[in-house]
């Protein structure tokens, strides 16, 4: 390899740290858009997840700073003392033995560190259990199974999702709040839709519990995040809230769909 070469190449690896911090630090809405890259929670239509959304910034981002300084400063000193500029005999300057100093970076990831935890835990307290005093609840009873959902509402019908293939929506109105409860009858699933809230797990022989209150019409796309098995891929999330009126009006259809399925008759006994 020539002399030329080998700059070119050692160039090129002290300018890799670099890229890659601006790769990520740069908007890039078209490839987060299509390949689902994008480093950033989307905001919430759910106070919950809005919460969360607030959570992940204020940590994230004093995080990239503390990142992009710490890569800054590293490739400052690897560029500005390099053997070639200061020659092979050169010594730093040596410090030892500075207490406060050794105190200060201890204590002060500690300090931080808590801080993180106790606002992790008190906004995952809020998330994830129903706020009090809500006049207009309603509990859907959500089933995780091998590679679907089930939904059963307090109207008295349910609604099955499979795969990714006949996936059916869970449809809610606009303006309550909707708690679900979940559960798995095979192996441990996790109810997601980035655009409403947190993760979920759906336990067998555990009832587990999460709610949200959706403000607008729309439709938002989730999916299973616990690797559950071959299918897990497949196993697609379908929110979709709508008006109270739609809301009642598909809740009438679905009651009527189930009046006239008729229901098997018992087999004779012998």
């Amino acid at each position: 390899m020539s002399y030329r070469s080998s700059r070119l190449l050692r160039r090129l690896a002290l300018a890799a740290p670099l890229v890659f911090i601006l790769v990520l630090l740069l908007p890039v809405p078209a490839l987060a858009a299509g390949s689902g890259l994008s480093p950033l929670l989307p905001s919430a239509v759910s106070p919950n997840g809005q919460r969360l959304f607030d959570l992940y910034n204020l940590i994230s981002i004093p995080a990239l700073i503390v990142f992009v300084l710490v890569e800054a400063l590293l490739l400052t000193i690897v560029i500005r003392d390099r053997r070639r500029r200061l020659g092979p005999h050169y010594r730093p300057p040596q410090w030892h033995g500075n207490t406060r100093l050794e105190i200060a970076w201890t204590v002060a990831p500690l300090i931080l560190m808590l801080a993180i935890g106790g606002l992790s835990f008190s906004v995952l307290q809020q998330d994830f259990q129903r706020p009090f005093g809500s006049p207009s609840d309603m509990q859907i009873d959500v089933t995780a199974h091998q590679f679907g959902w089930t939904y059963a509402y307090p109207q008295g019908f349910a609604i099955t999702s499979e795969g990714n293939t006949q996936v059916q929506p869970l449809v809610v109105p606009t303006g309550r709040l909707v708690r679900l409860k979940l559960d798995s009858v095979d192996v441990i699933h996790s109810w997601w839709v980035p655009d409403i809230a947190g993760k979920t797990d759906a336990v067998p022989g555990y009832d587990n519990y999460t709610w949200f209150n959706i403000q607008h019409v729309g439709q938002y796309r989730g999916e299973c995040a616990e690797l559950c098995g071959a299918g897990h891929y497949s196993m697609q999330i379908m929110v979709k809230a709508v008006t109270q009126d739609d809301f009642d009006s598909w809740v009438a259809d679905q009651q009527a769909k189930q009046k006239a399925t008729p229901t098997p008759s018992p087999s004779p006994s012998r």
